[in-house]
Order: structure tokens, then sequence, then C-alpha cells
């Protein structure tokens, strides 16, 4: 029996066509005077922040806490890997629930659970508890995002719905730049932990929000079979061991670790469990025959690689100047010019939507993607912020403007097969972009690295004492440290020291480069892909014209 057949828990509303919730565990679409539906945005706006902003804060200063909990890169890198491994199958469960339980019950608990794990950082000193900390904020900031995207579409009437996903999901995408520029500002305050103090407090505010301004009701159905935990209990550890190897493997290197391996083997077992018993159950929670249809494989594909395209941005351009001596205070306008390319990319794809435009939409996103990577590609040693703004402005409209379109058209495919199918889709949807947002720096970083190495032996291979040209540079190298080193010996061996370090740091401008590339040409073979579908797609159409509710176009990406 699919969700939408089941008998409601409660008496419903009479509710008009467009007051009906879509589906159960989503709330009513009452009309809204103007004044409430600016409200609604307000709210969603501050629940969003205190779901995405958390994690925001600590990616972004990480160096800072391993500083001052005296950790190695390895302990440091699991403090976001913890609360990725937990965020990525949080969907699996919570989907239900609040299908079960009700959207507001849903939307007070979880926010409550939220409040709770923020306030154990203000308590918490030691590492381990840190980590565990932080892997139960992943679960539980996971109903917060759904929480912020429904009080979004609150403020839009139900004819405007598509540009109220728009919205909601740009608004989802800012905090990562907002995070990097009040890092600064907070970290003045204090240490490390003004961090989670702020934290703490938007919680506050946004459970009193909810509280105070509540979504309207929904339809709550009994959905929870008992067998729906065991694949919970199969399913999540298999993601979060996926998610704890694509962290560390550029940490602790791929083949240097037998851990991997075996964690994968273990990963791969629990997957093959689960979709043995959801293959075989009346009721599955995932429906594992859409899992292997052409939509499902052609979703996981778009939305894993477009994931893993953006990923650009936060590792390698930021990398690039952080390895060039850029901190905080100097990339505080460049993260300003990426907010202003989210806003951009979100404010074209909700002023642009509509069915036939959605695939549209998705390639233009891919061809800003190309773009700024290949602006990218000669960066030296001389690059600047200000250098990069464009390129990352691109980069980050492509953010904005793809998400939508990609989320609007796998859920028509979903629910065309039965409201039943929505949780699987959650799920999806919800892995594809963290194990995406993962993969990114794992591939990248692993790339940059060997890339780093080989550019390294080349320049060092040519540094020959010998030579006039290097003795020379050598010794103006060595008058640097003239002032203080009056050792000849020393100040030349202080010279040697310091071309290599220039060495090293022309290897990493060039590897980067070449991630970059890298990037733009993944974009492009993934441009061609699409293309490919849409034209496909557009033939098919044209041979039997039936469209249902969204263009051939938009069924094909």
């Amino acid at each position: 029996m699919s969700a939408a057949a089941k008998t409601p828990l409660e008496p419903l509303p009479d509710w008009t066509d467009e007051e009906r919730p879509a589906l159960p565990g989503s709330p009513s679409t009452p009309g809204h005077s103007p004044a409430m539906r600016v409200l609604y945005l307000a709210v969603g706006l501050l629940v969003s922040a205190a779901a995405g902003l958390g994690n925001a804060l600590v990616s972004a200063n990480l160096p800072q806490i391993q500083g001052e909990l005296g950790l190695t890169p390895v302990e440091g890198a699991w403090l976001p890997a913890a609360y990725v491994m937990t965020n990525i199958s949080a969907n699996l469960i919570l989907m239900k629930a609040r299908q079960q339980f009700g959207m507001r019950t849903f939307a007070e608990w979880g926010i409550v659970a939220y409040l709770a794990v923020t306030g154990l950082y203000l308590i918490v000193s030691g590492y381990h508890a840190a980590v565990l900390v932080r892997a139960v904020a992943g679960f539980a900031s996971a109903p917060l995002s759904t929480l912020a995207i429904f009080y979004v579409l609150q403020a839009f009437p139900k004819a405007k719905l598509g540009q109220g996903i728009c919205i909601a999901l740009g608004i989802s995408q800012i905090w990562t730049p907002v995070a990097w520029m009040l890092s600064s500002p907070l970290l003045d305050l204090g240490d490390w932990q003004t961090l989670y103090l702020f934290e703490f407090g938007l919680a506050a505010c946004a459970l009193a929000a909810v509280i105070s301004v509540k979504l309207p009701p929904g339809i709550r159905i009994q959905v929870f079979e008992a067998k729906d935990f065991l694949t919970f209990a199969l399913l999540a550890p298999a993601m979060a061991i996926v998610g704890a190897v694509l962290a560390q493997g550029r940490t602790q290197w791929w083949t240097e670790q037998p851990w991997m391996g075996v964690a994968l083997i273990v990963a791969l077992v629990l997957f093959t469990l689960t979709w043995l018993i959801e293959h075989h159950r009346t009721n599955p929670l995932v429906m594992t025959r859409w899992l292997a249809s052409q939509d499902a494989v052609r979703f996981m594909i778009g939305a894993f690689l477009m994931r893993m395209l953006l990923s650009e941005q936060n590792f390698a351009a930021v990398g690039l100047l952080r390895q060039l001596g850029m901190g905080p205070d100097q990339l505080q306008l460049f993260y300003l010019i990426m907010l202003l390319g989210i806003a951009t990319g979100t404010a074209i794809s909700a002023l642009t939507f509509k069915p036939k435009a959605l695939p549209l939409q998705i390639l233009s996103a891919v061809v800003l993607v190309i773009i700024g990577s290949l602006l990218d590609r000669d960066a030296t040693s001389m690059t600047r912020p200000h250098d990069m703004m464009l390129s990352q402005f691109l980069i980050a409209a492509a953010a904005g403007l793809f998400m939508a379109p990609l989320l609007i058209i796998t859920v028509m495919k979903a629910l065309g097969r039965g409201a039943d199918h929505i949780v699987t889709y959650a799920v999806l949807f919800s892995a594809t972009q963290a194990l995406g947002g993962l993969a990114g720096p794992a591939v990248y970083g692993t790339f940059q690295q060997v890339r780093e190495h080989e550019y390294s032996g080349q320049i060092t291979a040519n540094l020959v004492p010998s030579d006039p040209v290097v003795a020379q540079r050598l010794a103006i190298q060595g008058q640097v440290y003239a002032p203080v080193i009056t050792d000849p010996v020393r100040r030349q061996a202080q010279g040697v020291a310091l071309l290599a370090q220039t060495a090293t740091r022309e290897a990493h401008v060039r590897a980067y480069n070449d991630v970059f590339t890298l990037n733009a040409i993944i974009a492009s073979l993934f441009l061609l892909y699409g293309v490919g579908l849409v034209a496909v797609a557009a033939r098919k159409a044209k041979q039997n014209p039936k469209p249902a509710g969204a263009s051939a176009g938009a069924a094909a990406v």
C-alpha cells in the first residue's frame, strides 16, 4: 500500500485543493496574508542558518580548532567527517518520522535535539567527545534542513511553488561563504568555542521562532514497520563507512591504510544485505527496483557529478589562495563575491522557472563551471583573490542554478511511480550531495598531491648549484638573511632552504592549475552527456508528444 493510500491517523480538516498537502508529512498550504508570508520566510531563513552554519563554521576554522585541541591533521579531519557520516543517512528514517508523528512534532523535537547537542559544544573539551558531538549534530541537523524548506515554501502561493523551491534551496547553499565571512569577527571575540556559542544562540533563536510561528497541519499516517529499523541499521553504517573513507583517504593516503580496504568490503556487504532485504519486502523502505531504473541512475550521475564539480570552489580555488598565504582576512571580499554568485544563480533559477526550462538551467550551470574552471587554469604564484573573483562568481552562480531543477525533475519522476518512492528519493538526494561533496576534495586532492610531487621532482632536478643562474639565485636568497646571519655557510644553507620553499610553492600552483583543468574536462564530458540525453528525449517527444507535467527534456536529465 502506498503512503498516499493509507488511512490518516486523525480526522482531516476540510481542505480545498489549494490547501491540501502534496504528501503525508508535508504541511498544508493555506492562504496567508503578505505579512505572514514574510514572517514564514524570515523563520525559514533562521532555521536554515541553524542547520547549515554550524558545520560550515567548523570546516572553515578547522586549522584553529586543530591547533587549540592539539590535533594532528588526521584527527582534525574526523570532526567534519563525523558530521557527514551521520547526516548522510538521517533522511532514511526522518522522512517516515514526520509522516507518522506530524510536521509540528517533528519540527519542535528536531530543533530541541539540535539545540541540546549544540549546547554540548560549550562543555566538551576532549577530542573524542568532540567527535561524538559532531556525529550527533550531523543527525540532529538533518530535520532542520527540511524544516527550513517547508517554512520558506509557506511564503509562496501554491501556483509559485516551483519558484519557492528555487529560493529555499538557494538559501541552503549560502552558509559556507557566510561562515567564512563571520569566522574572523567571531574568533576576535574569543577562542574556537565562541563559534559554538554563536551556533547555540542561533539554534535557540530558531527554536523560539518555530514554537512561535507554527507550520500549518499536515496528514499523519502509519508508515513505520519493524523491518524499517533493520534496513536503517544496515544502510546507515554502510553510508557512514563510505563517507569516512572519502574523508580520510587523502589524509591517510589510500594505499597506506589497510583499514580502508576492510571498511569498503564491510560497506559492500552491508549494501548487499540491505538490497536483498528491501528487494523482497512488500512495503520496502528503499525502492530497489526504481534505483535500478534509468531515471534513478541518471539522477545519481547528475547530482553526484554536479556536486563534485562544484567542490572545486572550496577545495581548489580556496586551497590555492591559502597556499599562497591568503588568510581569512584577505578572503572576506572573495567570499562575498561567492555569496553574490549563489544569490544571482538562485534568482535566475526562480525567474526563469518553467518545466521546459529545467534541463536548460542544469546545462547552463555546467557551462558556467566549465568557463570558471578554464579562467582559473592559468594561475601563478602572483595570483590574488581579485584575480579569481569572476571565475568563482560564475561557479557560485552555477551552484545556485542547478539544485532546484535537478530536484524538481527527479521528484516528479519519483512521484510518477507513487508517493511511497519519495523516501528513496530523499535518501538518494542527500547521499549524492553528501558523498559528492566528499568525493570532490578526495579525488581532486589526491590528483593535486600526485601532480605536486611530479612538479617538485621536475623543478628540483634542474636546481643544480653549479648552474650560474641557480648559483646567482642562491646568492640573492642568502642575502635576505645577511643582516641576521654572519656565517656565510649558514647563510647559504638558509638560501637553499628558501629556494626549495619557492620551488614547492610553484609546484603547488602548477598542480592546482591541473585540478582546474581536470574539473573543466569532467564538466565538458558531463555537458556532452546532458546534451545527448536532452536530444534523445526531444526526439522521443516528437515521435510521441505526451507531456506529463514536465517536458521531455526535463524527463531526460
